[in-house]
């Protein structure tokens, strides 16, 4: 069934940018920033600014109930993520990232066009309607104020809504376990072995270089277009920075020639970033579960025959700072191999080391079936989504 379609103007009563402010301050007021926007819709505020606010921009700049946040400025694949602001016991500013829209209640439901807009995104629409240049990009508003809207009754919308919220719940929950499932991992190392960097159980220490072999990457030279093919892939910093465990896929591979002039590790290897542009991406750690070779910025740790894989990784994983300790005092980050080798890890109990090896494979394959349900939930709710605003999920009254 077909929608009608009204510009996203006709349903606004208002259309507010943020405002901008460096400050940070203890008594300020609550300001939304990027990072309290989460990509799913939900708020996050484990992060809070405060920053001073006049009576002026207190008026002109709070959030309501039903508020609608978009994200008109951000790099060019985040612009378009949305959330619908609830309330807070305090009063909500927003930062000059956002535009707050505001519904006419007569004619539309925010739930709704929250849900459209989440929709739009998933489905790369705002991409065509920016302005980018280097990593940023902005909205360009009258394209934006133009959108077509598919509205029907307001009773419809409320329903569909609704529908869409409760099969967004089934995948947060799904998220949520999984998250659970990280944080019960890092309980119980800590449980069994204490901090690493502290080792309040006095156990005894090794460095680095007595778990295994290390490699520091290298670049095959550019200037050779055939070390770079399919053959096998060359990773970089960013598929270590990864919520998961192991190696995302690169973007970028070496050929069988590239590799005889590149360095490359086996399966069962630990990825560890040691040079960065930011001190915070010192010591972010991956685990390869199939060979590949990387670049310069990496160091990979081969496990020696008999040590534990997954303990050895927990330890670095847990405890970032054991490597970040060793890194240059200047504004990037960096950790020499020779530091590297000489950063003292923890040595407990061998049959402890193994017990917790267990516990993590047995939780990461629980957390794999987690993920497959997630992933099956998250093609539920796009189906849902695409149907709902199709107009296929509207209720069709007898004549």
């Amino acid at each position: 069934m077909s929608l009608r379609s009204v510009p996203l103007e006709d349903i606004l009563v208002d259309l507010q940018p943020g405002f901008a402010s460096g400050a940070n301050l203890d008594d300020g007021t609550l300001q939304v920033r990027m990072n309290n926007v989460k990509p799913d819709g939900s708020w996050d505020w484990s992060k809070k600014r405060r920053v001073p606010a006049t009576p002026n921009q207190l008026s002109r700049y709070s959030l309501q109930k039903n508020d609608i946040l978009f994200n008109a400025t951000n790099s060019p694949e985040q612009v378009g993520k949305s959330a619908i602001y609830k309330g807070l016991s305090e009063v909500v500013t927003f930062s000059n990232h956002f535009l707050r829209l505001r519904v006419n209640s007569k004619l539309a439901s925010a739930d709704y066009l929250t849900r459209y807009f989440a929709y739009l995104w998933q489905v790369g629409v705002f991409k065509n309607l920016i302005d980018a240049w280097v990593n940023q990009a902005t909205v360009k508003r009258e394209a934006f104020i133009a959108l077509k809207i598919p509205l029907p009754s307001l009773e419809e919308q409320k329903r569909i809504a609704v529908i869409l919220d409760k099969a967004d719940a089934i995948r947060r929950k799904r998220q949520q376990a999984i998250e659970l499932a990280d944080q019960f991992l890092r309980s119980v190392f800590l449980d069994m072995f204490g901090d690493p960097l502290t080792n309040p159980k006095g156990w005894p220490k090794r460095p680095i270089s007595k778990f295994g072999d290390v490699i520091t990457g290298n670049t095959p030279s550019r200037k050779v277009p055939e070390y770079y093919g399919d053959h096998i892939e060359w990773i970089k910093s960013d598929n270590i920075n990864t919520p998961k465990h192991f190696l995302t896929c690169a973007n970028e591979y070496l050929s069988a020639e590239g590799l005889t002039k590149a360095r490359s590790a086996p399966a069962g290897s630990l990825l560890v970033t040691c040079i960065a542009g930011s001190k915070d991406c010192i010591g972010n750690i991956a685990i390869a579960d199939r060979a590949v070779s990387f670049n310069q910025q990496i160091n990979a740790i081969v496990p020696y025959e008999g040590e534990t894989l997954n303990f050895l990784y927990a330890q670095l994983l847990y405890n970032k700072n054991l490597v970040r300790a060793a890194s240059t005092k200047s504004m990037k980050g960096m950790v020499s191999k020779s530091k590297f080798l000489s950063i003292e890890l923890i040595y407990p109990d061998e049959a402890l080391q193994q017990t917790y090896s267990e516990i993590f494979s047995k939780s990461l394959e629980w957390a794999k079936k987690q993920e497959d349900g997630l992933a099956f939930s998250n093609n539920i709710f796009n189906a849902l989504s695409q149907r709902a605003f199709n107009g296929d999920l509207m209720t069709v009254k007898a004549a």
